[in-house]
């Protein structure tokens, strides 16, 4: 499919003019609006469709373009109300491009009374920046998150998906340091396991935390699961980096399993799929912002924990 103009100026793929996003792409002749096509397609008429739609089209661009969600808007036949207020409720997508690198503060209670506020005003001051501004040379986004889920470990700094404890501001400038350098060559040495996360459906936004069944310590994620005719709960670690479950029904592995709320009963399923195994991913909305994805086979450790746009494989 080639995007091409029509005699009134229009573009034939998204018919917005002259701010079609094809016309705008900032790398050059990149067909935007034949993408976001693809992408809407993709996911049209699905459970989950439009938060799916909108993960990719993030996760490729980096942010939501607004030509992209009107044309989000048209081709799924949903209002553009509707799309803006599932863009603007979570607060994993953004609206406005950002940085290099991700930098979020925790502002929780317990991060609160830690000093939280008192480190992401130093962020700001080395930075030359405010909350929810990124710096002029597109380095860094700084933000500020309800909660982590981590409370223990407070104040917490996360920057690309990688936790930083009991932060001080005389670690501020080795911490953005260490970010310049590029994280992923720095070995961190931490216990994923420490992190606790919060979750709700991302249909109806219940909460799927059951604390009457804990697990690990922790109140476990209840969700309802299919598989070979039958229908059960399973529960989940509420650890981030831990793979114990319990379920009503034993379950083979192997077994590709259909996730549902057990609040509103709609089906969970995204549209990206895992890395390790293929199967479909299943999102679920973090408190505090941000989502995670499970895989949906049985005995894979494939998932996702994506704050605010930082993709923690």
């Amino acid at each position: 499919m080639t995007s091409v103009q029509d005699t009134s100026g229009l573009c034939s793929t998204c018919n917005f003019a002259p701010n079609c996003v094809y016309r705008q792409g900032r790398e050059g002749p990149v067909q935007y609006c034949e993408m976001f096509a693809e992408i809407i397609e993709q996911h049209t008429g699905t459970q989950g469709g439009l938060i799916a739609t909108l993960e990719e089209i993030q996760a490729r661009y980096g942010y939501l373009h607004p030509e992209a969600l009107k044309m989000v808007a048209e081709k799924s036949g949903r209002s553009l109300v509707d799309v803006y207020g599932v863009a603007t409720f979570y607060r994993a997508f953004s609206l406005k491009p950002r940085g290099k690198h991700l930098v979020s503060v925790c502002l929780g209670t317990a991060c609160h009374v830690r000093g939280g506020p008192t480190i992401a005003r130093e962020l700001e001051r080395q930075l030359g920046i405010s909350a929810g501004q990124t710096t002029p040379d597109n380095e860094f986004t700084l933000e500020t998150v309800n909660c982590l889920g981590a409370c223990a470990l407070g104040p917490i700094v996360v920057i690309d998906g990688h936790y930083f404890s009991k932060v001080k501001t005389t670690m501020v400038g080795e911490i953005l340091d260490r970010a310049r350098s590029g994280l992923d060559k720095i070995e961190i040495i931490t216990d994923q396991r420490i992190f606790p996360i919060e979750v709700s459906c991302a249909r109806c936004n219940h909460s799927l935390m059951d604390p009457r069944h804990p697990i690990d310590g922790h109140p476990a994620i209840r969700v309802t699961v299919a598989f070979e005719q039958k229908h059960g709960w399973l529960a989940l670690s509420s650890l981030y980096g831990s793979y114990n479950t319990a379920s009503e029904y034993e379950i083979p592995p192997d077994t590709d399993l259909q996730f549902f709320c057990p609040h509103c009963h709609a089906e969970l399923i995204g549209g990206a799929s895992c890395t390790e195994c293929g199967a479909p991913m299943i999102p679920m909305i973090v408190r505090g912002g941000g989502i995670v994805q499970i895989c949906s086979r049985r005995g894979c450790k494939g998932h996702m924990l994506d704050l605010s746009g930082a993709l923690v494989l």
